[in-house]
């Protein structure tokens, strides 16, 4: 009986995450374009009929639409369909890394941080679309930085300090030193970040991003979808590092710091 009580938990929890992160598909789509974010019933891009509640339950709808609209019988993005799928995962990965607390839902701690996967999935995808980052993002994630602080005082001001400059300064000054090198909101990005996430994770969260955004430049050379000369969002590569380092950056840095 436990044991399915505990499923049905578990459960609920993966779906709460995955309603969140439904919600912030409709930021992503609607922010770049000033439509209010708020207000305004959920409706088909193509055909513009308002869903139904039963086409609005994060993963199921998707999958048993079949990934159409039900009016028009146009493809909803796949993306959609992942991106819940990675807030159900995201809320699970929070309360398995930082514990449940008091309320037995999510501890505070890890709800700050799964605030911070949801501003890191809409600043990846805006700059996947846009490749434009939004200072109120950036804002964001140094409210949540001091809350962190707060929730969290072992990781001490000093190392959030160097956190916040150890990977930005160097990323201005190679934007300055070649123009379009870095854009500003990826500078930002990444000193708003280092505060929250300290010395350690912020160095692991670019090493990430740089690996994976060269990997991607190199196969879009090769594929010659991408010129030397093109520019691409690297947002989305230094979100995927920093989400990462979220959960194993002081593990990862650790690890390699063993062999030094």
């Amino acid at each position: 009986m436990l044991v399915v009580l505990e499923g049905i938990l578990w459960t609920i929890r993966f779906f709460f995450g995955a309603c969140i992160f439904s919600f912030l598909t409709v930021v992503i789509d609607r922010l770049p374009r000033g439509e209010n974010v708020v207000r305004g019933r959920s409706h088909c891009t193509s055909c513009g009929r308002e869903l139904t509640v039963w086409e609005l339950i994060p993963c199921v709808s998707f999958l048993c639409l079949g990934g159409k609209c039900r009016g028009c019988g146009e493809r909803i993005p796949l993306r959609c369909f992942w991106t819940e799928l990675a807030g159900g995962a995201a809320f699970i990965g929070c309360v398995t890394r930082y514990g449940c607390g008091r309320s037995g839902v999510i501890s505070p701690r890890g709800a700050v941080i799964f605030a911070y996967l949801g501003i890191l999935l809409v600043v990846a995808l805006i700059d996947w679309d846009t490749q434009m980052i939004y200072d109120r993002f950036h804002i964001m994630i140094l409210i949540l930085a001091v809350f962190d602080f707060l929730l969290y005082p072992e990781r001490g001001i000093m190392t959030r300090l160097i956190g916040a400059l150890i990977i930005s300064v160097p990323m201005l000054i190679l934007a300055l030193v070649i123009p379009g090198a870095f854009g500003g909101g990826d500078i930002k990005l990444m000193a708003a970040s280092g505060l929250l996430l300290g010395t350690a994770s912020i160095v692991c969260a670019m090493f990430i991003g740089i690996v994976t955004g060269g990997g991607y430049a190199a196969v879009m050379l090769a594929g010659k979808k991408l010129e030397k000369k093109d520019q691409f969002a690297f947002g989305p590569f230094l979100a995927l590092g920093l989400a990462a380092a979220v959960f194993w950056g002081d593990q990862i840095a650790a690890w390699y710091l063993h062999f030094l």
